[in-house]
């Protein structure tokens, strides 16, 4: 919450500084009016594509159907890191979002699934009809004590897997693997998480494509998944049937160890993206209407004069946060940036 509280500060006092104070607006008026600013520039500037588009390193391709629509690589990096707060690393595999047609980065009830590039070589099959997921279930819960302390350690809140969702599924033929799993977080209230992950395998790598929203949402992933599934493929000579085992590197992964190796791991990222994909940026914005109906309160009560220049000479020693909060363009993606700075209440590394 600290984050959340500073982040609130920044963005309220740089506002109290640049304009004459009054008390004649309701303090939630004037957020919704700067919110809705900031989001019809973000949606103006986001332009999404349709069809067959090539991803970035030449190795894959995204054929997008009608129903949906792809967001490229430095846009999508521009909504995970200065939208939803995650930090720029977590993101540096990313190629693009796929949307819902009808959904956006601001949507209340959606999903969006993250495409990415894992470049760990040749992924063997060989195990994949020998796992025994309900055992695998098992012991990842049996280790989350281990590790949930030591995310502790870093500042993070604990993981729980609840179990499958979704029960892992090889598709030998076409080389595609999925699951979901139901998370809960020690600082989550109300609806457990989906986490729906998807593998497809080729010659170098894996294309993997991530979605995360609340368990409520299953239904709706579930409706569209044998779409998104046939959506990423590999380009010519790089699938999966163009391994050549005398020049081409094997990876140390195996089926299993896709499914269970990076559980906690990518879990660790993505927690940040679905607690507040949905409803985060109004979390947020609460926030904000709290401060500013409390500054507006205290403002009441002693002279105007006094608290403005209070308000100056913190709004002087922060001069780049006051760009920020009042919404400038971001250069290097051409797009507005956050009213909060692209500060997030669970700001954190991992």
């Amino acid at each position: 919450m600290k984050y959340l509280f500073l982040a609130a500060c920044l963005f309220v006092t740089s506002h109290l500084s640049a304009a004459p104070i009054t008390t004649t607006e309701d303090s939630t008026e004037i957020f919704q009016r700067e919110m809705n600013n900031f989001v019809d520039s973000v949606k103006k500037a986001q332009h999404y594509e349709t069809g067959s588009i090539k991803l970035e390193g030449g190795k894959a391709e995204i054929k997008v159907p009608a129903g949906f629509k792809f967001l490229n690589k430095k846009q999508s990096q521009y909504v995970l890191t200065t939208l939803w707060g995650n930090p720029p690393e977590s993101s540096s595999n990313t190629l693009g979002m796929i949307f819902p047609e009808n959904s956006d980065p601001f949507a209340d009830s959606s999903y969006a699934f993250v495409v990415e590039y894992e470049d760990i070589g040749y992924v063997k099959d060989d195990d994949a009809e020998k796992i025994d997921y309900k055992e695998m279930m098992k012991n990842l819960q049996e280790g989350e004590q281990a590790s949930n302390e030591e995310r502790a350690k870093q500042g993070y809140s604990g993981i729980h897997l609840i179990g499958w969702a979704q029960q892992p599924f090889y598709d030998k033929q076409n080389k595609v693997l999925h699951w979901a799993k139901e998370i809960r977080f020690d600082d989550q209230e109300g609806a457990h998480t989906l986490n729906y992950e998807i593998r497809i395998l080729g010659r170098h790598g894996v294309l993997s494509l991530n979605a995360v929203c609340k368990m409520s949402e299953l239904p709706m992933v579930k409706a569209d998944i044998s779409k998104v599934l046939h959506m990423a493929t590999f380009t010519d000579g790089n699938t999966y049937f163009d391994f050549d085992p005398k020049v081409d590197n094997v990876a140390a992964w195996s089926i299993g160890g896709l499914v269970a190796g990076k559980v906690l791991a990518k879990v660790g990222f993505f927690a940040i993206i679905l607690k507040y994909l949905a409803a985060g940026w109004k979390f947020i914005a609460l926030g904000f209407m709290a401060l500013i109906g409390f500054f507006k309160r205290m403002f009441s009560r002693k002279k105007e004069q006094k608290y403005v220049e209070t308000f100056n000479t913190t709004s002087e020693e922060g001069h780049a946060e006051e760009e920020v909060a009042a919404g400038t363009v971001n250069e290097q993606t051409d797009l507005p940036a956050s009213p909060e700075g692209g500060q997030h209440p669970e700001d954190k590394a991992v």
